[in-house]
């Protein structure tokens, strides 16, 4: 994979601290504005990035660079995917993918005209400890309650309390607590249990954004609530109640560092199978591979599941109110 980089902030910067340890991913490019010149020119240097761009069509253009990595602000995710696309370059695109599903269908049906492969970087469905779950949950009996909570007061919060409006509080940019961590709850759910019958999202609205939100998921058979707030903060955990026992997940549904299950004797067994310490590092040996073979039938099913998570945010914005972008 010959890889330029779109975006200069923290997740490029994280990103960049385990990508030398996935075999065949060559980082051919930085992508950024002029006022991020410095800080893009720096992170050359540090990693090996052959060159730095400003202009996003040269590096469309160029033979060197196979496929991009949109590491963007969420508004911007579908733009610069769709320019990628129509210039033939394979996306690898952060979550959320888009800021709707129409958005997102529209890629996919532009991803397969161009003949390019077409990702979301969505940390927990690579995670070896994610599947490791999935296998685990056939020990808890039949599932009852799942709850998720990945609560975490924002620093940007108070400055929006006082009017100065970021991008992760700003609804024309995408932003609010559904899209930036509630996601990752809805995601790792769904992973599981697919597509659920009824979505209803109670939250709390500021200045046409939600700080903070109960989405819910209901099964018939079984109900889950996924909690994101960032406008106050608890313990991160995620529990899945069987009838048989229970699977405890301390900490964001972003990572699963390591899970416990417990029987209903009380009796425990801590679970832990992580490939590597960084999040990111499964994800991406995954999307070297796929793109490397063009494995359209996984990438497919990637596709279906990214698909059917952004039916479920746009239902739940919905019922709340909230209309992105």
């Amino acid at each position: 994979m010959k890889l330029a980089i779109i975006g200069s902030g923290m997740i490029v910067n994280d990103f960049l601290t385990m990508v030398c340890d996935v075999p065949g991913i060559q980082l051919e490019a930085i992508v950024g504005t002029d006022r991020s010149m410095d800080k893009m020119r720096l992170l050359k240097n540090n990693y090996g990035i052959r060159q730095v761009l400003t202009n996003y069509e040269d590096c469309l253009k160029s033979k060197a660079i196979d496929t991009v990595y949109i590491a963007l602000p969420n508004h911007l995710h579908f733009s610069f995917a769709k320019q990628a696309i129509l210039n033939k370059k394979n996306v690898i695109c952060e979550k959320p993918f888009t800021l709707n599903l129409s958005e997102m269908k529209e890629l996919r049906e532009l991803a397969s005209a161009n003949n390019v492969m077409l990702l979301e970087a969505i940390t927990n469905q690579y995670l070896t400890n994610y599947k490791k779950i999935k296998e685990a949950i056939k020990t808890i009996g039949a599932i009852k309650i799942i709850e998720c909570n990945y609560s975490q007061y924002s620093s940007r919060y108070d400055a929006f309390k006082q009017g100065d409006i970021l991008p992760a509080f700003n609804p024309k940019m995408g932003g609010g607590a559904l899209m930036d961590i509630n996601i990752y709850n809805i995601h790792f759910v769904t992973g599981i249990f697919g597509k659920p019958q009824k979505v209803s999202y109670l939250a709390n609205v500021e200045n046409g954004i939600d700080t903070s939100g109960i989405l819910s998921l209901d099964y018939g058979d079984k109900k889950v609530v996924c909690i994101g707030a960032k406008d106050s903060t608890a313990p991160i955990r995620t529990i899945i109640q069987g009838d048989k026992g229970a699977i405890i997940i301390d900490g964001p549904t972003s990572t699963i560092d390591r899970f416990t299950i417990i029987d209903n004797q009380n009796k425990s067994e801590i679970v832990d199978f992580k490939v590597h310490t960084h999040r990111m590092y499964e994800e991406f040996t995954e999307f070297e591979r796929i793109i490397r073979e063009s494995d359209v039938e996984t990438m497919t099913n990637h596709l279906d599941h990214s698909e059917m998570v952004m039916s479920i945010v746009d239902k739940g914005l919905d019922s709340a109110g909230i209309s992105l972008g």
